[in-house]
């Protein structure tokens, strides 16, 4: 018997998807420094090319951007802004620490999702998130000891998975939003963020026309192929979700971030980071399984 996927088991594989995309997000970002971009250029350049890719469907879907209103760009606000955060944060601290201060978010969503949406902090969703932060902590060597914000890089990796918290909060409470214009407005406010941030904070010289040219061809079939199907499936499925449970999900992007690092840069990878990997896959699998499981149920 073919077994029907409810609208909130998709969402979850969604973002279990979207996680496992951003876990690549590291490749185009080393390309661009291995090409000889610097700082906060870097970033700039990454969210230019989805950017520029995208403003056709701008003037294409500039009626419903203009019915979105002030609720759609705030929410692209937040949640562009929250990734503008997170890419500064890796340029001004260590990726490790940037990484396990961003991934406070289940615990903000959880909060967040229980204080404005009513959303019940059931027991299998704090196992879960018990289980993450073991499994990050794991993978890091960090034994009990969790960083603390001690620089501006620290203070904006924690900033950056606080808004994506309410990011994810607004998404679930405007449903009504069409996911292509979100998708749009993340990268375009990511864009201009970084933009702003990289005139007035940067001492690295403006990249040149030579420089962008040669990175282009591989940026494109990454952001093609990758990016913006990922940010799509990100922010589509928290309208259907918890916060708290996005958060959770998206802890993928450390698994698949643990193990490319491990094949394509060489780092190591052995009996800590596999076992901090099964611990968050376990965590981030939970309820979807658990999910499949009632639905199989269900259709016997």
């Amino acid at each position: 018997m073919r077994m029907n996927l409810s609208l909130e088991t998709k969402a979850k594989y969604a973002c279990l998807y979207a996680g496992a995309v951003w876990g690549l997000f590291w490749i185009p970002l080393r390309e661009l420094e291995d090409a000889g971009f610097q700082g906060l250029w870097i970033t700039v350049v990454y969210f230019l090319i989805p950017a520029l890719c995208l403003f056709p469907v701008t003037i294409w879907r500039w009626k419903y951007v203009k019915r979105g209103g002030f609720q759609l760009q705030l929410t692209a606000i937040i949640s562009g802004g929250a990734l503008f955060l997170y890419s500064t944060s890796i340029v001004y601290t260590d990726v490790v620490r940037a990484i396990l201060l961003f991934y406070l978010t289940p615990v903000w969503g959880i909060i967040l999702g229980r204080i404005f949406l009513g959303d019940k902090i059931s027991t299998p969703r704090i196992i879960a998130m018990i289980m993450a932060i073991i499994g990050m902590l794991t993978i890091f060597g960090l034994g009990a000891k969790f960083p603390l914000p001690q620089n501006l890089g620290d203070w904006l990796g924690l900033c950056s998975g606080f808004m994506w918290a309410i990011a994810m909060v607004l998404i679930n409470k405007n449903k009504n939003h069409s996911t292509i214009e979100l998708t749009v407005g993340f990268f375009q406010w990511s864009l201009i963020l970084s933009l702003f941030a990289a005139v007035l904070l940067s001492s690295d010289s403006l990249p040149s026309f030579d420089k962008i040219v040669p990175v282009i061809p591989l940026m494109l079939t990454f952001m093609v192929l990758l990016i913006l199907p990922g940010t799509y499936a990100s922010l589509w499925g928290p309208k259907y979700l918890n916060p708290g449970v996005v958060g959770l999900l998206f802890m993928t992007e450390i698994v698949v971030g643990a193990i490319s690092v491990a094949i394509l840069a060489g780092e190591p990878f052995g009996i800590r980071e596999i076992t901090g990997v099964l611990f968050i896959a376990g965590a981030s699998m939970l309820e979807p399984l658990s999910q499949l499981r009632n639905v199989s149920i269900d259709h016997r």
